[in-house]
């Protein structure tokens, strides 16, 4: 089973190209006074499953018989894919998913797929129990095995027939926009030499990140062995605990921009305010795209503004999410501060339209030894239309461009249309010391 945690390293060169604008450490001349260092920290428990679910038949028990369809809907960019699992119900360990990673969702012109998908739907054998022929005879749970995931192709090992899996199951994808899908499972084995009914599923979206997804294999690998619970949707039916190992892979995965760092004295927060709109500044590029140049250009020689920095990573264009239980992207400088000077900070959150983490307020005091996570905030520029954070084609990151609007700057709330965020401080984390 392929996981975030154990592909840390490649996933690390994998989120290096990605195209926020890198902007070399920059400040005026600092005035003479105090020296502190402001730490940025991105501390989140990175998660590489962006969506995921379930789905079931309507009746009792839920199953998904002859004739019966079930759908479920997701959002996607370019280069993702969904894959699911659902046991053929009338065996003792057979499944239905499509080949990893999953069901293919744009074609090579980057277009929406749409219509019948059936093709990449495959039959699997788990491998746990030894298969006995195919119906509703099928005596539970059957003779055990250990043997590694297989696809059945006509014949399973114990010699039994079985029709493609198109033949048993239609699937069926329609393009919604704005980059949401829904997918329609249809069970077409009625009056077919393999009747069965289909088992409730689970289902799943990789992230993307560096044209690589980050799970690209979550419910199984073909030529291992089974795992995470996949055991039990596919010699009964039980897909409850396979979604609660899909689900707990399943949330937020963001890299922070090179951080916009202020330090001012005598003047409110001067990188913006909620309930205005943008100011045409450079705010709007840095929410978009992660690029604090234009912003840092203007907040030069401002009254009040007394320094600017723009502080990517050591040696790259983003600031590193944490990587399963590797160290997340950290970066530090040295400031030279004044008594009642201020300390305010920006950076995009990654994958979004135009959503920035950034001081609230007034910012916060710049000459104290402190921990001030707790004043960093999440904000909608207002400036770009919203999508699935990580799941948008019109993401700067993801390949996009955004679909403009003109709202008035406001938070992000928590839980979003979209998903539910952790809380602030777990994702980034915002420290000033005395030197």
């Amino acid at each position: 089973m392929t996981s975030i945690k154990n592909n840390w390293k490649w996933l690390i060169a994998a989120i290096l190209p990605l195209t926020f604008t890198a902007c070399k450490k920059d400040s005026v001349t600092p005035a003479a006074g105090n020296k502190t260092t402001i730490t940025v920290e991105n501390v989140l428990n990175s998660s590489s499953l962006v969506e995921s679910g379930t789905f079931q038949g309507t009746g009792t028990p839920p199953v998904i018989l002859p004739g019966q369809t079930v759908s479920f809907r997701f959002s996607a960019s370019i280069g993702q894919a969904v894959t699911f699992s659902s046991m053929y119900g009338w065996s003792n360990d057979l499944f239905f998913a499509p080949a990893n990673p999953g069901i293919a969702l744009y074609d090579q012109n980057k277009k929406p797929i749409e219509g019948d998908v059936s093709a990449q739907i495959k039959l699997w054998d788990n491998g746990t129990r030894v298969n006995q022929a195919p119906g509703a005879n099928v005596v539970h749970p059957g003779i055990a095995e250990h043997n590694a995931i297989t696809e059945v192709n006509g014949k399973d090992a114990q010699g039994n027939t079985y029709l493609p899996a198109s033949s048993l199951v239609k699937a069926s994808l329609k393009y919604e926009g704005d980059s949401y899908f829904t997918l329609t499972l249809q069970n077409i084995s009625g009056g077919t030499a393999n009747p069965t009914p289909l088992s409730p599923g689970v289902w799943a979206v990789s992230y993307i990140a560096g044209g690589k997804l980050l799970n690209p294999a979550p419910i199984f690998t073909s030529g291992q062995p089974t795992a995470n619970g996949l055991t039990q949707l596919a010699e009964a039916g039980n897909n409850a605990p396979l979604y609660t190992y899909i689900k707990s892979n399943t949330g937020i995965f963001t890299p922070l921009s090179p951080i916009l760092v202020v330090v001012y004295n005598g003047i409110d927060n001067p990188i913006f305010k909620t309930g205005e709109k943008d100011r045409n500044e450079g705010l709007k590029e840095l929410a978009q795209q992660g690029n604090a140049t234009l912003l840092a250009a203007a907040l030069k020689g401002r009254t009040g503004v007394k320094n600017v920095y723009v502080l990517p990573a050591p040696n790259s264009t983003v600031l590193l999410p944490i990587i399963g239980n590797q160290p997340g992207g950290s970066v530090s400088q040295e400031l030279s501060v004044a008594k009642g000077d201020r300390i305010a900070i920006a950076t995009m959150y990654g994958f979004s339209n135009d959503w920035f983490f950034a001081s609230s307020g007034n910012g916060s005091d710049a000459t104290q030894t402190a921990d001030i996570s707790s004043s960093i905030k999440l904000y909608d520029n207002g400036t770009a239309v919203d999508q699935f954070p990580g799941a948008g084609n019109n993401q700067f990151n993801l390949g996009g461009a955004t679909t403009s609007q003109s709202n008035v700057i406001a938070g992000v709330p928590n839980p979003n249309p979209f998903t539910t965020l952790p809380a602030i401080t777990d994702i980034i984390k915002v420290k000033i010391n005395v030197n």
